[in-house]
């Protein structure tokens, strides 16, 4: 890929969100066919792939105090704006989730399970009123409208190519994300500051409210700090938690995503933030650092795919060691450790929907994305004689895809399964 190219592939993942990114997309696919019915409909109707009702069943909804895809459906419909993306309801306001809940009642949002797509990710929303009906299908992508349909006819009507051929068209290496990130002019990739700006902000903001399980507050109180201690270590924790607690707990602050994911973004940015600031890195240099963890979280969602039942900490987290080890003096060879070092620990943490435990999951993701890092600046890493790995980066890279979008797929029936019929 050419640096154009790159850096256009970089602007399209790593985009603002407000809320969790699987109930937003419904709420902006929701927002798009209310918009082309002309009016708040009488009746909405949404059949959703299982890895987005996995995703939005226990997670909080910006600005309502609720949680789950009926007052996302309710508010993309009443205030929701396609033009604003994945920040779809930053117009909530306490009068429209009131609204929202009589729309709720009233039954008129209409919520299953399509047995028909083959897509991890799809959402298709149909609104009537009288007579009239509109329907719109977001498909692979969060933001990625396939189909809009309003009274008067068809508007768009997008044929997907396979995912081979996707996957061929934007095709990376770690050497070429490693390359990017060190050599391209820097004020060609200083707009990723931008995610900074943005997450750190939603780390701060957290920190004034209560949300969800509140790990982050609880590793800045006397406690936290009496047993994890006054280091840059505890300060990443502490700062990526606090960030993840607000978000799934539907705060209304907006943070920089990386593939569709909020969490991802957040992983991706602030332990690498954290250690730049901590360790007095250069600008330039945290700058860098964060280009080459979020387009090696991007390239590895390449092979994985937007939502599988591996954890996407996972992939942000190896990003952020990658990020880290740079910082720390390191080169490709030590990078390229430090993922493995990452798919030797982490392979296999499942993911069971979005909700406020993801604070857990993400810390547990961060710390070993800094243990990562320090063995691989001492030359420690996991061999090709050990589980998934190969010599090879880059396939070791791709078995730990294969494992999340192939080998895990009958344990994401499982959790949606678990999930839908708990007593």
């Amino acid at each position: 890929m050419t640096n154009e190219q790159i850096i256009n592939l970089i602007k399209r993942e790593v985009v603002p969100a407000i809320g969790c990114t699987e109930p937003i997309a419904v709420a902006l696919c929701t927002a798009y066919a209310t918009e082309q019915l002309g009016c708040i409909p009488d009746k909405i109707e949404a059949k959703l792939s299982a890895n987005i009702l996995k995703n939005a069943m226990g997670v909080g909804i910006p600005g309502t105090g609720m949680t789950g895809l009926p007052i996302a459906i309710a508010l993309g419909a009443s205030i929701g704006k396609s033009e604003y993306g994945l920040e779809v309801l930053k117009d909530c306001c306490p009068g429209a989730v009131k609204d929202g809940r009589k729309f709720i009642d009233e039954g008129r949002i209409l919520i299953s399970l399509d047995n028909d797509t083959t897509e991890v990710l799809n959402i298709d929303i149909t609104c009537t009123t009288g007579e009239k009906s509109s329907r719109a299908v977001i498909s692979r992508e969060h933001t990625g409208l396939v189909y809009l349909e309003g009274p008067d006819g068809v508007i768009v009507n997008k044929t997907l190519g396979s995912k081979e051929e996707e996957a061929k068209e934007e095709e990376l290496t770690l050497r070429r994300v490693y390359e990017f990130a060190t050599t391209a002019p820097l004020q060609d990739i200083e707009f990723i500051n931008e995610a900074r700006r943005l997450n750190e902000n939603a780390a701060k903001e957290a920190l004034k409210g209560n949300y969800g399980h509140e790990l982050g507050k609880t590793l800045s109180r006397p406690l936290g700090k009496g047993i994890m201690g006054e280091s840059i270590f505890s300060h990443i924790l502490s700062a990526t938690s606090s960030a993840c607690d607000a978000r799934m707990a539907g705060a209304m602050i907006p943070v920089m995503s990386n593939s569709g994911s909020g969490n991802q973004g957040i992983a991706a940015t602030l332990p690498v933030v954290v250690f730049g600031e901590e360790n007095h890195n250069t600008e330039e240099e945290i700058t860098r650092a964060l280009t080459l963890s979020h387009l090696t979280a991007i390239y590895i969602k390449q092979s994985l795919g937007r939502l599988s039942a591996l954890c996407g900490c996972v992939v942000a987290s190896t990003g952020s060691s990658c990020g880290i080890t740079f910082l720390m003096g390191g080169g490709y060879e030590q990078i390229s450790y430090s993922v493995k070092n990452m798919i030797a620990n982490l392979a296999g943490m499942v993911c069971d929907g979005a909700k406020p435990s993801c604070a857990l999951k993400v810390s547990s993701g961060v710390s070993t994305a800094v243990l990562s890092a320090m063995l691989a600046m001492q030359q420690k890493y996991v061999t090709s004689v050990e589980g998934l790995l190969e010599d090879d980066v880059d396939r070791s890279i791709h078995n730990l895809s294969r494992l999340g979008a192939m080998g895990m797929k009958e344990t994401d029936k499982v959790v949606l399964d678990i999930m839908t019929h708990k007593s």
